[in-house]
């Protein structure tokens, strides 16, 4: 008995010492992707400069995705482009077998924001967009990290696929939402992201889902002064529109936002309005209550078109589910973040911060690159929605934040253009990469790991049937 139990204690110390030096292995190779995502520095930041320089809107990211894909191309990777019916849309591949895990990365700027990369406001060319959600970082730092788990399968350190998929117009029309309509992403294991933010931190939080859609009324014109009572207007059904979606502000879920754009409001006084047009966004916290909003907004535009004897259409152009959390894998990438510590920031970049802060009315605190301390997740998640949403419904998706702007500095705004177009921005453009890579090392030198992450996307996504808000047929794509 007494040498059976001794056999047994023999057996546990050296499974403790394989798994001990499985750790270190582990961390060896955890340290060689950070080597190879500061061998790459260099370029990945010349290409972030080029993509914020390009400033290319949703579906209209030529130069910034070709530039991305030709990189991805010269490194090795397998490269197919135009993918999903979308010119600007790309996958890169290395490697074979399993796990098969991807990256996702966006390069869409901003319409309107152009600013030069200073502390005060100041255009580099009127009228022109600007990268005020710094997705001229989240792209070339994924792809980053993408090329440094590529380095490490190439010396035969890592046995697997890794995938770099180049996402376009998250802005607007949500190009993951056809990528993942086409089934890009099903045989993924798992899939991770990040986002440029005023602080680095794991996403344990959701998304907002969200709707948009057109609504069109059209009436009948007529002399506005001389015989009104012949015309039937469509602005007034518009109006009524507005009020009606506005009354309902106070009977909605706290978690609810609702914003539209007039497009079309007639074109002269004196002219009764034949013809009007509403842009419209609803957001929940889940893609149910979406849904409910949508059914009575279109009782509200059906009541605003018999109040003005007008005729009414409503075409949904497109939207996204919340975003899937999986809190397993937010507590691997979590361990990443603190192993890698804080972001540190020069005495030079943090004068620029606070030079935006005092410019935008904000307390001048500077940057913050701490690593935030896990936090439950919010019952309901702060504004904003994404088409990541889409693609955490068909495969596990991890997240962070890494920051990039001043504490507090407005978001699609010039303080984020002037920031993502300078260090600050590519200090957190590289510790992305780096949290990014290491936590994909995990997930190839870890079966049990992907094991317990797809075991909490199949429980949570359990009886779940997927349908995508944007309409069927090809993407929208834009006139030249």
């Amino acid at each position: 008995m007494k040498s059976r139990l001794t056999l047994v204690a023999l057996l546990l110390a050296a499974l403790a010492m394989l798994s001990q030096l499985a750790a270190g292995a582990s961390l060896k190779k955890k340290e060689e992707a950070l080597a190879a995502v500061e061998r790459h520095e260099a370029d990945i930041i010349a290409l972030s400069d080029q993509v914020w320089g390009f400033a290319e809107t949703a579906l209209r990211e030529v130069r910034s995705a070709q530039v991305l894909a030709d990189y991805a191309e010269k490194q090795g990777f397998a490269v197919q482009r135009g993918v999903a019916g979308l010119p600007t849309a790309f996958v890169a591949s290395y490697g074979e077998g399993r796990p098969i895990i991807g990256v996702l990365g966006e390069y869409d700027a901003l319409p309107g924001l152009s600013q030069k990369a200073q502390s005060t406001k100041e255009v580099l060319q009127a009228g022109a967009p600007g990268h005020g959600c710094g997705h001229n970082l989240l792209g070339t730092a994924a792809l980053s990290a993408a090329l440094a788990v590529k380095d490490l399968m190439a010396a035969g350190k890592l046995k697997g696929t890794i995938r770099f998929y180049g996402t376009p117009a998250e802005e607007a029309v949500g190009g993951k939402v056809y990528m993942a309509r086409e089934g890009l992403f099903n045989d993924l294991d798992v899939c991770l992201t990040w986002h440029p933010a005023d602080e680095t931190e794991v996403a344990v939080d959701s998304s907002q889902a969200i709707v948009e859609f057109i609504v069109e009324f059209s009436g009948k014109t007529a002399h506005a002064a001389a015989d009104p009572w012949n015309g039937r207007s469509a602005v007034a059904a518009m109006e009524l529109f507005a009020a009606g979606l506005n009354r309902m502000r106070e009977f909605v879920r706290p978690s609810v936002r609702m914003h539209y754009s007039i497009l079309n409001g007639g074109d002269v006084p004196n002219v009764v309005p034949a013809y009007a047009k509403l842009w419209c966004w609803l957001r929940d916290s889940k893609g149910a209550g979406v849904e409910r909003l949508l059914a009575r907004a279109r009782k509200v535009a059906e009541g605003a078109a018999i109040m003005a004897e007008v005729e009414f259409k409503i075409t949904v152009q497109g939207g996204s589910w919340e975003t899937l959390v999986n809190l397993t894998g937010a507590k691997v990438m979590f361990a990443n973040l603190q192993w890698l510590g804080p972001i540190a920031f020069t005495p030079e970049e943090q004068e620029f911060a606070r030079g935006i802060q005092r410019a935008t009315g904000v307390d001048p605190k500077g940057l913050d690159g701490a690593v935030r301390p896990w936090a439950a997740p919010k019952p309901d998640p702060e504004g904003g929605s994404t088409d990541v949403g889409d693609v955490s419904w068909f495969v596990p998706m991890l997240a962070l934040s890494a920051t990039t702007a001043p504490v507090e500095a407005p978001w699609h705004a010039w303080p984020t253009v002037a920031c993502a177009g300078m260090s600050i921005g590519h200090k957190g453009l590289i510790y992305a990469a780096k949290a990014l890579a290491t936590t994909i090392v995990d997930l190839y030198e870890d079966p049990k790991i992907v094991q317990a992450i797809q075991a909490e996307f199949k429980e949570k996504t359990k009886g779940v049937v997927y349908k995508p808000f944007v309409p069927e047929g090809p993407p929208p794509l834009p006139k030249h």
